[in-house]
């Protein structure tokens, strides 16, 4: 082994995802030396305080707080930016590309903010940016859709993206317990940040949708750009009424393309998902996507989205395919000119589809006052915009002498919905802001 050829590596950042690699990279240099003939060495490690306590012994020799200078070190061939943040880890990854480096990335914020000018530096300048731990921690879910289904299309993705969300939705439909308290518990067990609104509000998995919709079809599709709702109004009561009706409810990133008038939308959204599915029994901080394409059909693919082995196992997994471009010279990651045909798709650039023309069946509660009337001047309003009723449950609400109306709708658009929306919240006899879910009627 000691005749084998060395790659270096430099990390910036050794926070959990940091130490998780530098943990399972030294469990695995023995593999890589046996399948890739190359010998792995993490030169330097980039760190905001080199006298911090961590759970992976790292010789002081090689620490710094500069991470910069890792990235441009001439002696280091692999730099795996583990930072976060879209600042200074842009600065560190530019700075590596410009070199013709390979930089490795589990920065999902960063690569929907700065993707384009990320690849662009790459392509100028030889390097190569890998991104599986971005998305869905363990799931190979990039490689699934820039090599494994490389010959397909794909009309539809989506799916769970997110385990904080994934396990407060879980624990509140098993037990029946209000948003609150299942976030306190979620919080307690490191499930969930100190400041849990990236994740909860959705923000977190529209980032993760960016790079999803960038890979299959070759465009930047930014969070303001997409429909982005979270969790926080969803009530142990919502459950109860999507039981009744045969349904769960997750949080879902959800990617469709109509091929024949060459349209994209992405949202992130609660959706009801018939309890059927294997997505909607996706449990726990697990994550799961359904990704269908036009050739192979419906796939599924479930496993640990977050964590530190998880994550790490995704980076090690990128860090084995930069050893096999630097060994046997062959291709790993994505070429940026490459990119738009990453979806299989040949022709022209999608344009976002408008409003009117993302189409769904919706669950739309509304919190209003007991009296005659009501649900006839709520029928007349959707009925105004041409949304047709499918079903009505109605009982008595928390507040004194108000009644929770739920209905579901035949297939209507986000712009009729949305107009009957700000209408029904000024009647005065709604006592709250109505409530508008998204029912999954998908395949798999």
């Amino acid at each position: 082994m000691s005749k084998l050829p060395i790659v270096t590596i430099g990390l910036c950042g050794l926070g959990t995802v940091g130490q998780g690699v530098w943990k399972h990279l030294a469990r695995s240099r023995a593999d890589f030396a046996a399948r890739l003939g190359v010998r792995v060495e993490v030169r330097r490690v980039a760190v905001r305080h080199r006298r911090k306590a961590r759970g992976v012994a790292v010789p002081a020799s090689r620490l710094t707080d500069d991470p910069l200078a890792v990235a441009t070190d001439p002696g280091i061939a692999i730099v795996c930016e583990l930072m976060g943040g879209t600042g200074l880890a842009r600065r560190v990854t530019l700075a590596a590309l410009a070199r013709g480096k390979i930089v490795i990335s589990a920065n999902k914020a960063l690569i929907c903010a700065h993707g384009a000018e990320i690849f662009a530096m790459a392509e100028k300048h030889g390097g190569r940016f890998l991104f599986e731990a971005s998305v869905a921690g363990g799931i190979p879910i990039i490689k699934v859709l820039r090599e494994g289904l490389v010959a397909n299309r794909f009309p539809r993705i989506y799916g769970i993206l997110n385990g904080t969300c994934n396990y407060i939705l879980t624990q509140m439909s098993a037990r029946q317990r209000s948003y609150a308290s299942v976030l306190a518990e979620a919080k307690a067990l490191g499930y969930a940040e100190a400041d849990e609104a990236l994740d909860v509000q959705g923000w977190d998995t529209a980032h993760k949708a960016c790079v999803l919709a960038w890979l299959a079809h070759g465009v930047w599709v930014r969070p303001d750009q997409m429909i982005v709702e979270g969790i926080e109004r969803i009530t142990p009561a919502d459950f109860h009424n999507a039981a009744v009706l045969g349904y769960g409810i997750k949080l879902l990133a959800v990617i469709a393309r109509d091929f024949s008038g060459n349209e994209l939308s992405v949202g992130v959204h609660p959706t009801l998902l018939p309890t059927r599915s294997v997505i909607a029994n996706v449990g726990g901080v697990f994550n799961g996507i359904s990704v269908t394409g036009d050739v192979v059909g419906p796939t599924l693919y479930i496993g640990r989205g977050a964590g530190q082995d998880a994550t790490a196992s995704a980076v090690i997994g990128d860090i084995a395919d930069a050893l096999a471009l630097l060994r046997l010279d062959r291709g790993a990651g994505i070429p940026p000119a490459a990119a738009r045909a990453a979806g299989g798709d040949a022709g022209a650039a999608p344009s976002l589809a408008p409003a009117r023309h993302i189409r769904s069946r919706y669950y739309l509660r509304l919190t209003v006052r007991d009296q005659p009337g009501v649900l006839a001047r709520v029928a007349s309003i959707m009925a105004r915009r041409h949304i047709s009723i499918a079903s009505v449950i109605q009982h008595a609400a928390e507040q004194r002498d108000a009644a929770s109306l739920v209905l579901t709708t035949h297939e209507s658009n986000e712009h009729a919905m949305d107009g009957a929306l700000r209408t029904l919240a000024r009647l005065r006899s709604v006592l709250e802001a109505p409530l508008l879910l998204r029912i999954g009627d998908f395949d798999a």
